[in-house]
């Protein structure tokens, strides 16, 4: 829970918190008394078995009652005093509903609590995003709800289910990163984006079961040979879960000990993210998480191996009916390993380079998220860093609201547009959306005016995005 300052300490103010999530299917169950049938997957799980099936029985009402209206786009989400419950129907019959509390200030009254719910803090698109993001992160790892019951039925469905979600429920601070679910690209000269592809086509060449592989530097995305959509499911999955399991000191670039005039047997620094812990170890497990891919077409079953150098790391897919054997791990290491040391050490000390001679850098006037929708490239100055438990935000609350609010504007209109809010105290919050990109500005200037504003933007874009074309 957060707690927020107040009066003496007399106001706390309380985080949105998840009441609620569960998965069911009114086909599974039709008649009276089997309406149990119909639930897969229910958290929290001691919740009384009747009040699983009301709650359950009460959405499946709204749906209904809302489809009458809109046979096509049936809710979306209910808001009510005390909570807000949210809908995604991502396989026919298959709904998933996620109940969130409001947030609450508690306030003392002659010694005693009061709550007042906050009804219109919470913004609908932020967590109808999250609610869709559970399921793309679910069938990632276990492919669609379908492939399951085809596989085994109810039962197998409802063990992937328990397995997947009793690991993963948990609600961060929920914004407009959610929305975008964007991909954060490395910035890279030519010359070291031309290096990385050739290691990339030689690793394809030597290791010829590879199907797909990606390449991320300092946790950004620099190549990927995945569709977007798997790619960026994966990519939140790797920045948010698996990276900060495997967090270490890293050796920066000009004083890694190793350079590519080593003869003979190159000391380096790759090792398995995935997969065997000890190459050496003739019984190790050469066990690699399945990914699902292109689920609506081809249907692709892969095995993920994720292997890393200082602050390099290389994703390989390849066919989940092949086995990786210890022998093509040792392989894999003492091919990709020595490479991507150097490479890794080539990346930093080239972005050093260029950080230099782009002089440094002074604590700029505002704070900025930009996102493009063509190839999802998320730029944000606002987040210092995202996991699965801490999103940390550097303004405040209000701020990103007004964020979310300017977005879902920009999402009911294909005109390109421009909104200015003057916010709580000295903050001014723009947006802009041109063609397919967004930008949203907070600047902090105190006596500002319209014109001033306008202006500090223009500076912004021509400085941070000078080959972007922002229309005016």
């Amino acid at each position: 829970m957060a707690a927020g300052g107040g009066a003496a300490g007399q106001e706390k103010q309380l985080a949105p918190t998840l009441l609620s999530f569960f998965i069911y299917n009114p086909k599974l169950g039709p008649k009276e008394g089997e309406e149990e049938k119909k639930i897969l997957f229910y958290h929290p799980n001691e919740v009384e078995k009747n009040e699983k099936i009301r709650n359950v029985g009460l959405c499946e009402a709204i749906v209904q009652f809302t489809r009458t209206f809109s046979p096509t786009k049936p809710a979306k989400s209910l808001h009510t005093q005390k909570n807000r419950q949210f809908f995604h129907e991502p396989e026919e019959n298959f709904w998933m509903v996620m109940v969130v509390r409001n947030p609450i200030i508690e306030k003392h009254k002659d010694g005693k609590p009061v709550y007042e719910y906050q009804e219109e803090e919470l913004l609908d698109k932020v967590y109808s995003s999250v609610l869709q993001q559970c399921y793309s992160m679910y069938k990632l790892f276990n492919g669609t709800f379908l492939k399951a019951m085809e596989d085994g039925g109810v039962k197998v469905l409802k063990e992937r289910l328990e397995k997947f979600f009793h690991r993963t429920l948990h609600l961060q601070s929920c914004d407009l990163l959610d929305v975008f679910c964007g991909i954060s690209f490395f910035p890279l000269d030519k010359m070291t984006y031309l290096k990385i592809q050739s290691f990339i086509n030689r690793m394809e060449e030597s290791l010829t079961i590879v199907k797909y592989t990606a390449f991320l530097y300092n946790d950004q995305l620099i190549w990927s040979g995945l569709e977007q959509d798997d790619m960026r499911i994966l990519y939140k999955y790797l920045t948010t879960s698996l990276f900060p399991r495997h967090m270490e000191p890293e050796l920066a670039g000009r004083d890694s000990p190793i350079r590519a005039e080593m003869p003979g047997n190159l000391q380096h620094y790759g090792r398995f993210l995935t997969g065997p812990l000890n190459l050496n170890d003739p019984e190790a497990k050469c066990r690699f998480p399945k990914i699902f891919v292109n689920t609506d077409d081809t249907y692709e079953e892969l095995h993920l191996i994720v292997y890393k150098a200082m602050s390099a790391a290389v994703c390989f897919m390849i066919d989940a009916s092949i086995p990786p054997t210890l022998e093509f791990c040792r392989k894999l290491d003492s091919i990709v390993g020595p490479q991507l040391t150097v490479l890794a050490s080539d990346i930093c000390e080239q972005y050093n380079i260029n950080k230099r001679i782009s002089g440094a850098e002074k604590e700029p006037q505002f704070k900025f998220i930009y996102f493009n929708h063509m190839n999802l490239a998320e730029k944000s100055t606002i987040h210092m860093r995202k996991t699965p438990s801490v999103s940390l935000a550097s303004v405040h609350p209000d701020l990103m609201k007004i964020l979310g609010d300017i977005n879902s504007d920009f999402s009911r209109v294909d005109e390109d547009e421009e909104i200015i809010v003057k916010a709580m105290s000295d903050y001014w919050v723009v947006g802009k959306k041109s063609d397919q990109r967004e930008l949203y500005v907070i600047l902090n200037q105190k006596n500002a005016n319209l014109i001033e504003v306008n202006e500090e933007v223009k500076k912004l874009c021509a400085t941070q995005f000078n080959n972007i074309f922002f229309l005016d």
